[in-house]
């Protein structure tokens, strides 16, 4: 299960610093219905959460009648085969033969590692050694949500719970990138170096860490898009670990505006359900702005 959990984190690609929003005045809601632009049956986009259990679904209105008036299930990779997508992102990860953890950090920031993967995830730094700091970064983020966030439900995150709905149905599942779209931005847009003061950066700043994710929990549950956008105009200013404007581009903006490439092409075809992470959504290049630039009504599902 920790294997999964993190391995469907990655494929969601959600992160709490690297994303350039803008915190104009948003809509409510996560629920999103696409018409107009001589679509024939309207589409609906979704953005989901990848860590909160599937019985928050249950107070989307709508979304089941939603998904059912769809005839294809987008995702921000297809999810079909899990076993190959963790076995491309696992050897992806793997640190480079010529690098080490010696080499990139010293004792005392070795030590402070070793002890906080004990701490959260229950095993020290000799048994991920031959990770890229990238990902324990992320496996990190992931166990210290599941300390914070303690819950019963364990399962299928909502990205995976939608696509396979629609293959239990015969849909068709799609995805807006491939794997090694996805291998590219989490292990390959940063050198190594950078990724182990990243990964050191955040171990030092875990209550910061903390308090984003409570804004985001807060935000996402009253689903609030203006106060999920709010979060990152004070990322230079507050966040202790700042992401180049190059990174929270490639991050967020390079991909929405590639999915909008495809998204046209998708809807006109079929209907579709298209689930994606929520900070995809929201801001200036969000896909609700982009959408409606494109000529699309996209209105709120109440």
């Amino acid at each position: 299960m920790l294997q999964k959990s993190f391995i469907v984190f990655l494929l969601a690609c959600f992160s709490l610093s690297a994303c350039d929003l803008s915190a104009n005045k948003q809509e409510t809601g996560l629920l999103w219905k696409i018409s107009g632009n001589k679509l024939e049956q309207p589409s609906y986009l979704f953005g989901t959460h990848h860590l909160v259990p599937l019985s928050f679904l249950d107070s989307i209105a709508g979304i089941d009648e939603a998904f059912m008036a769809t005839k294809q299930t987008v995702g921000e990779v297809d999810m079909n085969n899990m076993g190959e997508l963790q076995m491309q992102l696992m050897m992806a990860s793997l640190m480079p033969e010529d690098e080490s953890y010696d080499d990139l950090l010293n004792d005392e920031d070795r030590a402070l590692l070793d002890a906080t993967m004990k701490e959260y995830v229950g095993a020290g730094l000799n048994q991920f050694e031959q990770m890229k700091p990238a990902m324990l970064n992320t496996l990190l983020s992931v166990m210290m949500y599941k300390k914070f966030y303690p819950s019963d439900e364990e399962g299928l995150s909502m990205d995976e719970h939608f696509q396979k709905e629609a293959r239990d149905r015969y849909r068709q599942t799609l995805g807006l990138e491939s794997v090694q779209d996805q291998i590219d931005v989490l292990f390959g847009s940063q050198p190594i170096e950078r990724q182990a003061e990243s990964l050191m950066c955040t171990i030092k700043n875990v209550d910061y860490a903390k308090k984003q994710m409570d804004r985001l929990m807060v935000a996402y549950h009253a689903q609030d898009l203006t106060a999920m956008a709010k979060l990152y105009e004070e990322d230079d200013a507050d966040n202790p670990c700042p992401s180049t404007q190059e990174e929270k581009d490639e991050l967020n903006k390079g991909r929405n505006t590639k999915w909008m490439e495809l998204l046209p092409d998708m809807m006109r075809e079929k209907p579709s359900f298209i689930a994606v992470g929520c900070l995809h959504l929201v801001g200036d290049d969000g896909l609700i702005n982009q959408l409606r630039q494109k000529g699309y009504k996209v209105e709120a599902v109440e």
